[in-house]
């Protein structure tokens, strides 16, 4: 009876000793593969959310007063901005682009017009370059007060068009699409033609001459003077010829 007993003891505590030692690596591989598919979460989400933000980009945008290379004077609708030029400084312009470039631009300007039935519809589509992703993000309104018409330009990145005619960055030639513009404070759905004007955002040389609409980037030093180092020459769809 006695050795009935110890081989029991030894039995049991055989058993209770054995089980940990086997479930060690299961749970190990258990915790490992949840971590690893935790963190392909955190990374998947952490890009989609790289992708659609873009930190705003302060800047000034209205009719060039003045320009001597060293500073520059613009007309905004809040009154004359005086900005220091930061050296080296880039300067952009527009190039002819199409349609087909808009579905994998990493961030876009659009002016449209607002119709009877409050629809927005493009009139002209601005590709922006990496480094100015951000610049005047937003939608606001463009037409001089008293105005009857309800022209808008938007600028953010692009969804996915609600139609399904724009598919790997391409577009159909006819019958249009829809783009949705996303900004931090909301989007806006635009109605794009096939025809309209698109132009791409790019450093080139450019002269500046007073009358000018240009959109200048800017920093605020301590002292609160604006600096830049970008600026953007704006030309419209109605004389969109480069000088």
């Amino acid at each position: 009876m006695i050795i009935e007993e110890k081989e029991m003891r030894i039995s049991q505590m055989y058993r209770v000793d054995f089980a940990p030692h086997e479930a060690k690596p299961a749970i190990r591989v258990l915790l490992q593969r949840l971590g690893l598919t935790l963190l392909a979460c955190a990374l998947t989400v952490g890009a989609a959310e790289a992708q659609k933000a873009a930190s705003p980009i302060d800047g000034v945008i209205g009719k060039l007063q003045s320009f001597d290379g060293k500073s520059l004077d613009v007309m905004t609708p809040g009154g004359a901005v005086h900005v220091a030029v930061k050296e080296p400084l880039t300067t952009y312009k527009q190039i002819p682009s199409d349609l087909s470039r808009v579905a994998t631009a990493p961030y876009i300007g659009v002016a449209s017009t607002e119709q009877a039935d409050g629809k927005q519809v493009a009139k002209q589509i601005f590709i922006f370059p990496a480094e100015l992703r951000g610049a005047a993000e937003g939608s606001v309104l463009t037409d001089p007060p008293g105005a009857t018409t309800h022209s808008r330009m938007t600028n953010g990145t692009v969804s996915r068009p609600s139609h399904s005619r724009m598919t790997n960055g391409t577009v159909q030639k006819s019958g249009g699409t829809t783009l949705v513009v996303n900004y931090q404070d909301g989007s806006q759905t635009i109605s794009v033609a096939p025809n309209v004007p698109v132009t791409e955002v790019a450093p080139q040389q450019v002269t500046f001459s007073p009358g000018d609409v240009v959109y200048a980037t800017t920093q605020k030093l301590p002292d609160g003077t604006l600096v830049t180092d970008k600026i953007f020459q704006f030309i419209p769809a109605a004389s969109s010829d480069t000088k």
